[in-house]
C-alpha cells in the first residue's frame, strides 16, 4: 500500500503525518519504528490518520513515539493533523479521535491552531502511579542523594498520558538528558512517564524543558506544555491562562473553568512524500513540495 505523508513540526517537535484513510491497513510498532529511523521521515511523534470510528468525527489518529510505542495525546501532533485537513477540505473546525478519547480543534491558519485538549486527571489510578497518593500536586519522589536530592516533589497529572513535573528555578540548569530516561521508567510510572522541568516565571509564564516518553529530549511537548499549566494553576502558582515557552517556541494554554484545557501554537509543513508499506518499506520524497517554516 502506498501512503501519503508530510513531515511536519509543531513549534519544534518532529511529527510525521500518515494518511491511512485510503485503506484498512494498520501501522504496526515495527514500521513505526523503521519510518521514525529514515532522515526523511524522522519523529518524536507520527500521526498515523485513520478512517473515522465514531460518527461526527473527521477521523481517528493512531499515535507513536520514536521507539514504536504508542501514545494516547499528542498536542504539537494534533495541530499538524489538522493542518494537513484544513489544506484538503478549506474547513476551520475538526472533532478529532485518538485513544484517549474526542478532540475538537479549530485551525485559524498555520500560526494558530487551538486543541481542546479534553480534561486533566488527577486521581492517582488514572495517572497511573503504582501506589496510592492523597494529594498529587506533589508526591514523594525525589532523584539525587537522599540527603539532598537534586529533584524532588514532582506534581502528576494525566493529560491522556502520564505526566510528572518537578518545579525548578532554571530548566536549563539539569542534565535533563541523563535524568529523564531514569525517571522515565521510575517503578512508580507503571505506563512510563513524561518527565518535565519548569520555572514559572510570572502568574501567566514558565519556561519548560520535557524528557518525552517513548521519544527522549524534545524541542516542544504539547501535552506536556498543558501538563504543566494546569499543575502550576492547581498549586497556586500561576493563574489558568499562561504562555508556555519551550525550546522550540511558545503555546498558549488555557485552563478553563468547564476544566478543558485549550492549547494554541503553530504548526508547520517541512516536506512530503508517499511511504510504501512493505517488505520492505520504501519512502519516496516529493522533490517540488514547499517547506514552510512556522
Amino acid at each position: 500500500m502506498n501512503a501519503p505523508f508530510a513531515k511536519m513540526n509543531g513549534i519544534g517537535n518532529a511529527i510525521t503525518v500518515l494518511d491511512l484513510r485510503a485503506g484498512s491497513r494498520r501501522l504496526g510498532a515495527d514500521e513505526a519504528r523503521a519510518i521514525a529511523a529514515d532522515p526523511r521521515t524522522a519523529f518524536d511523534q507520527l500521526m498515523v490518520i485513520e478512517p473515522a470510528r465514531t460518527a461526527g468525527t473527521e477521523a481517528f489518529m493512531t499515535i507513536f513515539n520514536t521507539d514504536g510505542s504508542t501514545s494516547g495525546a499528542c498536542g504539537n501532533g494534533t495541530r499538524c493533523v489538522a493542518l494537513v485537513l484544513q489544506r484538503e477540505s478549506g474547513q476551520s473546525d475538526f472533532r478529532l479521535e485518538t485513544s484517549a478519547g474526542l478532540l475538537d480543534v479549530q485551525a485559524h491558519g498555520a500560526d494558530a491552531i487551538t486543541v481542546d485538549m479534553g480534561t486533566p486527571r488527577f486521581g492517582w489510578a488514572d495517572i497511573p502511579l503504582s501506589k496510592s497518593f492523597d494529594d498529587t500536586r506533589a508526591i514523594e519522589l525525589d532523584f539525587g542523594p537522599a540527603d539532598a536530592p537534586i529533584l524532588s516533589a514532582p506534581s502528576v497529572v494525566n493529560v491522556g498520558n502520564p505526566h510528572a513535573i518537578f518545579w525548578v528555578d532554571d530548566p536549563y540548569a539539569y542534565d535533563l538528558g541523563r535524568i529523564g530516561p531514569i525517571l522515565e521508567h521510575h517503578p512508580l510510572f507503571p505506563e512510563r512517564a513524561n518527565i518535565s522541568l519548569a520555572a514559572v516565571t510570572s502568574d501567566h509564564a514558565i519556561t519548560l524543558r520535557v524528557w518525552e516518553r517513548g521519544a527522549g529530549l524534545t524541542l516542544a511537548c504539547g501535552s506536556a506544555a498543558c501538563a504543566v499549566a494546569v499543575a502550576a494553576a492547581r498549586t497556586g502558582r500561576t493563574g489558568r491562562n499562561v504562555d508556555v515557552t519551550l525550546p522550540g517556541g511558545v503555546l498558549n494554554i488555557q485552563w478553563r473553568d468547564d476544566d478543558h484545557i485549550l492549547m494554541t501554537g503553530a504548526a508547520a509543513f517541512e516536506h512530503e512524500g508517499v511511504i510504501s508499506l512493505g517488505a520492505p518499506l520504501t519512502i519516496s520524497v516529493n522533490p517540488e513540495s514547499v517547506v514552510l517554516r512556522a
